[in-house]
């Protein structure tokens, strides 16, 4: 498959592509996509939020009604208008792989499991999906289909970057080694040109060790885009330590994919990368607490396999709460969210604020 250069997303079905000039100015980044386009609509005055409720052992708590719920905006009260339990709303889900060099003896596990949980919470008259892998740069691997057939051959397409596997580099490129982990803008691409459309439940899985080093968007603007487009964030730690020595996770630079563009400040082109790392963890543990999400850290006593199932467990039991804000007249700008239930002992997941206006 044909490459593009960092910061791109492409993929190996016809394309059309724009110039994303409003989110990287400058940069040139192109964004290649499907040749069908999807209708953007929106409700401006409904604010909806995604909600699990679990007790204090972890178990679901499904039976609940709107009454049991209090809800606030700005530590302001808010009437719950609409209300409904999910169990058959149609779902959009994105799958986000990390197949950075830090990811190598990882992706085997994350690649097989990943097809068994496409298999299983997808139906195909109803939900949607597309696989997007990230490293030095960020690739539309499937664009959104219900075809589980799609998705597994999207699924066997994500690998190391040609440098890791000691491939070398295309005769004729002008690439140069160094690594990059384009994370935070795999959420925001995500987010904004696939999920922003798109209708109903919507959910990306991440499965990264949560540190990035390449990107040109910070964290903060990842999770931003992530809250305007309603979509909560599954951030699955699957890290492997050897990739690292003794510094754990973030530990020293992998090869990176060939391209003239080397990543953010620490990407190719010779740059250092700096002694002290992000810490992935904590990192992975803000995007899924502040859209509404969950993180799970793979472990031998919790495998990739059994993260997908208590996923697939929330993704089939969430309550659907709509309200009108008190003040709609505030003004754009970051209003923050506080869902709470009555009954004592049951923690509610909930985004914890959204964006109004632009």
């Amino acid at each position: 498959m044909k490459k593009v250069q960092t910061g791109s997303l492409c993929g190996g079905v016809p394309r059309r592509s724009f110039l994303l000039s409003a989110l990287f100015p400058g940069q040139g980044v192109r964004l290649l996509r499907a040749a069908q386009d999807t209708t953007f609509s929106t409700d401006v005055k409904v604010v909806n939020v995604l909600a699990t409720v679990r007790d204090k052992q972890g178990k679901i708590v499904a039976n609940l009604n709107k009454d049991d719920f209090t809800l606030e905006e700005d530590e302001r009260a808010q009437t719950i208008r609409y209300f409904s339990r999910l169990t058959n709303l149609p779902l959009t889900l994105g799958l986000l792989v990390d197949t950075s060099m830090s990811q190598r003896r990882v992706l085997g596990a994350e690649r097989s499991a990943s097809y068994t949980f496409l298999d299983q919470v997808l139906r195909e008259d109803k939900d949607m999906a597309f696989v997007i892998h990230f490293d030095r740069e960020v690739e539309l691997l499937r664009d959104l289909t219900s075809s589980r057939k799609d998705l597994q051959a999207a699924l066997g397409q994500l690998e190391m970057p040609p440098s890791d596997r000691g491939g070398g580099y295309p005769q004729g490129s002008r690439g140069r080694r160094g690594g990059g982990t384009m994370l935070y803008d795999a959420v925001l691409l995500a987010s904004d040109e696939l999920m922003k459309k798109q209708k109903g439940r919507k959910a990306v899985i991440v499965l990264s060790d949560g540190v990035d080093t390449g990107s040109k968007v910070s964290l903060a603007r990842a999770i931003e885009a992530a809250q305007r487009a309603d979509t909560l964030v599954y951030a699955i730690l699957f890290a492997d330590e050897q990739a690292y020595g003794r510094g754990g996770v973030g530990g020293g630079p992998g090869m990176g994919r060939h391209g003239r563009y080397g990543g953010g400040p620490y990407g190719g082109g010779g740059r250092r990368y700096p002694q002290s790392r992000p810490d992935g963890k904590k990192i992975l543990e803000q995007m899924a607490k502040e859209t509404g999400g969950a993180f799970f850290e793979v472990s031998r006593k919790q495998p990739i396999e059994q993260i997908y199932d208590r996923i697939q467990e929330e993704l089939r039991n969430q309550y659907s709460l709509g309200y009108t804000p008190e003040r709609p007249d505030a003004g754009a700008g970051f209003r923050k969210i506080r869902l709470t239930v009555k009954t004592k002992g049951l923690i509610v997941q909930a985004r914890d604020g959204y964006y109004a206006g632009r």
